[in-house]
């Protein structure tokens, strides 16, 4: 009997020891977890909540001459929402959107399906010509095309001297067309790139059973290969527009290689919002923009989010 009785308190305290442990096991895995996640964290403090929330405390100042940097509320925001030159950009930059954007990604999944198809002659050499662009910096991009279709000294000027012409790509009727070729000229092998990943991890058994069915190239694309595409094409698309809808190194650079393009000090809401806080001294003003135009942002990247997202599950 004793000795049984020491079995079962031996047991006993067995189990209570485990108990204990448990927790402090899980505990130390939180504590590892935290000290992964801490350095991103801080980061993402110091370089997004902390300006985010200083250019919220600006956005509520407004730097008059007598009195100099006063505290006006919601001020700048009300003005903001009358202000004709803010809409005027971003009517603009929406229309650039609703058109540059599809023409972009329509490019990158062709190119995408040409290359998987295995039927295109020098693949490698498409795709990293294609992909090229992607890796030049936005302003030697912008000055690379500023010279090329300036009328002044580029190719289109030395085409007009030749075949006396008046051809001009940067005209303000068609200024944005040229600004929506040089973007799309430096974004769609990148698009390009992420839908060939996705075509690669299709399993290669779908292909022969549908060649075993008597399916088409055509209808293998159609029903096995774009559908694959729909949740990447959906990510794509969300930050396409977000790239769009911050649009500045193009229309701040070409204004000064070519002459009466059309691009004004608010062409776009971001450059608008530049020349406010550094060439206006109106800081406060400026922050309330960018604040305003994020959420614009925001809000667009996730409706399509939400749409693009539940039609792909849906199919």
């Amino acid at each position: 009997m004793g000795h049984a009785k020491r079995l079962d308190a031996t047991a006993g305290m067995s189990s209570n020891t485990a108990q204990h442990r448990a927790p402090a096991r899980k505990r130390g895995r939180k504590q590892i977890g935290l000290a992964f996640i801490a350095p991103f964290g801080l980061l993402f403090v110091l370089v997004y909540i902390v300006p985010v929330v200083y250019a919220g405390y600006l956005s509520l100042f407004q730097q008059k001459l007598i009195g100099g940097n006063t505290f006006t509320g919601l001020a700048n925001y009300t003005k903001l929402f009358q202000d004709a030159q803010f809409w005027d950009g971003v009517g603009r930059v929406f229309w650039f959107t609703l058109v540059q954007v599809p023409v972009m990604l329509v490019l990158a999944v062709v190119l995408a399906l040409a290359l998987d198809s295995g039927r295109l002659h020098g693949a490698k050499f498409v795709r990293v010509s294609v992909f090229l662009p992607y890796a030049v910096p936005a302003v030697v991009s912008t000055l690379m095309w500023g010279f090329m279709l300036g009328v002044k000294y580029g190719l289109f000027g030395s085409l007009n001297n030749a075949l006396g012409t008046d051809l001009n790509p940067f005209a303000p009727s068609t200024t944005l067309l040229s600004v929506g070729m040089m973007v799309t000229w430096a974004f769609t092998g990148f698009n390009m790139l992420i839908f060939h990943a996705v075509l690669k991890a299709v399993p290669r058994e779908l292909y022969e059973a549908a060649a075993l069915d008597g399916a088409s190239e055509f209808q293998v694309v159609r029903r096995i290969k774009l559908p694959a595409l729909r949740s990447s094409l959906v990510i794509a698309v969300i930050f396409s527009i977000i790239g769009t809808f911050q649009i500045f190194n193009e229309p701040q650079i070409l204004p000064s290689m070519v002459a009466n393009s059309g691009i004004t000090t608010h062409y776009t809401p971001n450059l608008y919002a530049y020349n406010l806080a550094f060439t206006g001294s109106q800081q406060g003003y400026a922050a309330a923009l960018a604040l305003v135009m994020a959420a614009i942002t925001i809000a667009v990247a996730y409706a399509v989010q939400i749409r693009g997202l539940r039609n792909a599950f849906d199919h």
